[in-house]
């Protein structure tokens, strides 16, 4: 079926990352009032690499919290997925609503309007990721088609090949 090189979870998305890459995606992290779950789980994963109580990692303010989590190499799963997510809604919209167009998936603003989506034809989807490298800065194309098969590998199971086809990793951009 999936592995790890091919369909990379979001922590290893994460991981992946320079601290300064992590750092925008922090910073919507924090922001975002519906990710409270998942901010309690950063907070003790900040507290324990920091080796600070809990209540001393929220007395912080917010840019020291940005700073504290994007230093941090790993984090939990849901943490880095909830990050990759709000990041991309916040800060990515036009690439999103540019990608979801062109593979003809219905969509608010980006956001994909029905939980059933049956995934597009694998010639569809390259030539959607073609598009969108043209259009928008690699690494950040890179970034969310992972995202999107991270989260949900049945229907974008195709995309890590085709980035690597399109945008090979290690190709200056």
């Amino acid at each position: 079926m999936s592995n790890e090189r091919e369909y990379p979870g979001p922590a290893r998305i994460w991981r992946d990352l320079t601290a300064a890459e992590r750092t925008p995606l922090a910073l919507a992290f924090w922001a975002d009032a519906d990710s409270a779950a998942q901010q309690v789980e950063a907070v003790h994963a900040i507290a324990r690499q920091f080796r600070f109580r809990p209540q001393r990692v929220l007395s912080l303010p917010p840019e020291t919290r940005v700073r504290q989590l994007a230093s941090l190499h790993q984090v939990p799963d849901s943490v880095a997925s909830r990050a990759l997510v709000v990041y991309h809604l916040a800060s990515e919209g036009p690439m999103l609503e540019a990608f979801l167009n062109r593979v003809g998936i219905s969509h608010e603003g980006g956001v994909i309007a029905d939980a059933s989506v049956h995934a597009p034809a694998e010639q569809t989807l390259r030539e959607a990721t073609a598009a969108l490298a043209a259009e928008f800065p690699g690494r950040a194309v890179r970034l969310y088609l992972m995202t999107l098969a991270a989260q949900d590998s049945a229907t974008w199971g195709a995309l890590p090949a085709i980035l690597n086809e399109i945008l090979p990793a290690g190709r200056p951009e």
